[in-house]
């Protein structure tokens, strides 16, 4: 190449034509067709020819004879048939050099004008010929199939972004748009991006969609889903985001429903007659799920207290179609606005559940206790129950002085608990925060004392159960899901002296409890071995460790320790899910509340320092938040403070305060 030497080069997926002004070393200096003067690597040259121009007619004289080339070679191109070109030569087993394919394209003699309109035909339709430099490679008839399937494919996408991003601007400016059949994909499309952002196998198509309608906040996308009646105003997110289905395959229903219908036989099982007990529960005002249940006696000085689980596992076979359903779900889901159950509603509302009035079989922990709650003696055995009283928390605690069997379970409960604290363990004590909405959609907030009556004995009596059970399955052999939990990094306050600030600071430094099919000490809870066992009608761990003891006592085959532990893995993203499900939709309610209280006055805790703000918890609502720092205003952990809320989207997640 020299001086006025013609060439082309490929940029940005064109062919431009351009005059050689200068060559210096391997870099040449062009002017363009388009007037532009750039600087480019020899290497880049698609194709240079013999005849050059005289670049004494000046700048605008070769401009003008550049775009006369460009035009003569447009035409040629033009004449060069591709594909009839590739049907004779597809058979051809190697690469066809541009004088032989320009020789095949023209008769007669040929010039720098024709090689380079075969070059341009060949760039522009790349669906017959794999282009090379100066050379070219005929595709198979597979590929070629496959490169027009892609040319089509690409062609529809382009017109689903263009359409798309035309139709969503419509949509937004609509009072009430519909979902006409032929935008379904569209919506779909849309429907991922939201919930799965840059991971969402459709991002680049509905970022390119979102680009079309001229938009770039995501959030855009919630709003025309609910426009189109696809969400809720309150849509839960994460359900959809994790495919959690609140409704049962349509062949599980039926089987409940069958299992229903056919019902518990208990006859010539082995099981102790505790009907003449008298058994209660205490539970939420709106349970239908009772699956644990009391019972205390006093005797001489000492006492025998009866923890009653539902025996899921004799309704429920291992393998069964609602146990594999089960399984997939983990657990039950519980939010402020919904309940999604682990086992259908005629299971764990009915044929499973611990009712008034209802013999049911039941595993019973039956305790011999001395005064001060010491265990001298227990015994794990299938039992036959029938409750006679259910209690709401709110009874319970009205009723907890004056009912003699709630006075005894809450002394055992109290003494219990001090035994425990005792060995170590982490008492943390923080109000929980009970969102719900009223019969009028109305949101209402309070505070839960856990320290109540009700709550407290259920709790510690619950904790004991899970104890002994994990103590029989240890002193039979058994495997099961045990809990254990190493010492926390840091203590913060001996027994239940800490205040509100450092409890809820001392969660911050707790161990993460492991689940393993091997017994091991639980520095929280103080206990040596610990299980879940109590809920097995709310929590397919707790079902999967009562099988275990049902085979200690002779009704079940027995969990070898392997498969116990894929039980453990296989759960581990469904109960991840479930946790965050719940916590996220607690939290998004909580900030819907506050949304009404911008401007408000709050109570708030500063927790610690961070880089430019503070950590503060609202303790009316036991949230977290950011507190801008101040130079004219210091903070201390444990502050006390006055604060007013400035910002709440509880879509968005976003909550700001002030000081004042």
């Amino acid at each position: 190449m020299k001086s006025g030497s013609v060439v082309a080069y490929i940029d940005r997926q064109r062919i431009v034509y351009a005059v050689v002004l200068e060559v210096k070393n391997s870099r040449l200096r062009l002017l363009t067709e388009g007037n532009r003067e750039v600087n480019l690597a020899a290497g880049r040259v698609l194709h240079a020819g013999q005849n050059g121009l005289d670049v004494s007619v000046g700048r605008a004289g070769l401009v003008e004879s550049l775009k006369a080339k460009q035009r003569q070679r447009q035409a040629l191109a033009e004449e060069v048939r591709v594909r009839e070109l590739w049907e004779v030569l597809n058979s051809e087993p190697g690469w066809i050099d541009l004088e032989t394919m320009t020789g095949l394209c023209f008769n007669g003699p040929h010039s720098d004008d024709h090689q380079a309109a075969v070059l341009h035909a060949l760039f522009e339709n790349r669906n017959y010929f794999k282009f090379g430099q100066d050379r070219f490679f005929p595709y198979t008839e597979a590929q070629v199939e496959q490169i027009a399937a892609q040319a089509r494919e690409n062609s529809r996408r382009q017109k689903l972004v263009e359409d798309g991003g035309d139709w969503l601007n419509a949509v937004l400016n609509a009072p009430n748009p519909t979902v006409p059949a032929d935008k379904l994909d569209l919506v779909r499309i849309l429907d991922n991006l939201y919930l799965d952002g840059k991971e969402s196998t459709d991002y680049a198509l509905g970022n390119a969609i979102l680009s079309r309608a001229g938009l770039k906040d995501p959030d855009i996308i919630f709003r025309a889903l609910v426009k189109l009646g696809i969400y809720d105003e309150n849509e839960n997110i994460d359900l959809r985001r994790f495919k959690i289905a609140s409704k049962f395959p349509e062949t599980v229903s039926k089987r409940a429903q069958a299992l229903m219908a056919s019902g518990v036989s208990l006859d010539g099982d082995p099981r102790k007659d505790l009907t003449h007990l008298p058994i209660l529960t205490i539970d939420g005002q709106a349970t239908l799920d009772f699956d644990d249940a009391l019972s205390i006696e006093k005797i001489r000085d000492s006492y025998r207290l009866g923890i009653h689980i539902a025996d899921v596992g004799q309704a429920i076979p291992k393998g069964d179609l609602i146990d594999q359903e089960a399984r997939r779900r983990g657990s039950s889901i519980y939010m402020p606005d919904d309940r999604i159950p682990m086992l259908p509603a005629p299971l764990a509302e009915g044929l499973c559940s611990l009712k008034a009035g209802e013999i049911r079989p039941a595993i019973t922990i039956m305790a011999l206790l001395s005064s001060n709650a010491d265990v001298l003696d227990y015994e794990v055995f299938p039992s036959r129950i029938r409750v006679s009283s259910q209690w709401t928390y709110y009874d319970a605690n009205v009723a907890a002085e004056d009912n003699p069997e709630l006075q005894m379970l809450h002394q055992v409960a109290k003494q219990f608990r001090e035994k425990r604290l005792d060995s170590g363990a982490v008492l943390i004590s923080v109000p929980e925060i009970h969102v719900w909405m009223d019969r009028d959609g109305e949101i209402r907030v309070s505070r839960v004392n856990r320290e109540s009556p009700g709550r407290m004995l259920v709790s510690e009596l619950m904790i004991m159960a899970n104890w002994l059970m994990a103590r029989f399955l240890k002193d039979h052999g058994e495997p099961a899901v045990f809990r254990s939990q190493p010492k926390p990094r840091e203590r913060l306050f001996k027994k239940m002296e800490g205040t509100l600030y450092q409890n809820w600071m001392q969660r911050k430094h707790l161990s993460r409890f492991i689940l393993s099919s091997q017994p091991d000490h639980h520095s929280g809870l103080g206990l040596t071995e610990y299980v879940t066992a109590t809920s097995p009608i709310r929590k397919y761990f707790d079902l999967v460790t009562q099988r275990q003891i049902r085979a200690i006592l002779g009704l079940d085959t027995p969990y070898s320790g392997e498969a116990i532990d894929q039980v453990i893995q296989d759960l581990e993203q469904p109960m991840s899910r479930v946790t965050r499900t719940q916590f996220r939709r607690h939290r998004y309610w909580m900030l819907k509340y506050l949304e009404s209280r911008i401007g408000q006055p709050e109570e708030a805790i500063v927790l610690y320092r961070k880089k430019n703000s503070y950590l503060i918890l609202l303790t009316d609502y036991m949230l977290e938040c950011d507190l801008p720092a101040s130079e004219r205003t210091r903070l201390n952990p444990e502050d006390l403070i006055q604060v007013r809320i400035q910002r709440v989207h509880a879509r968005k997640d976003v909550l700001s305060v002030y000081l004042g």
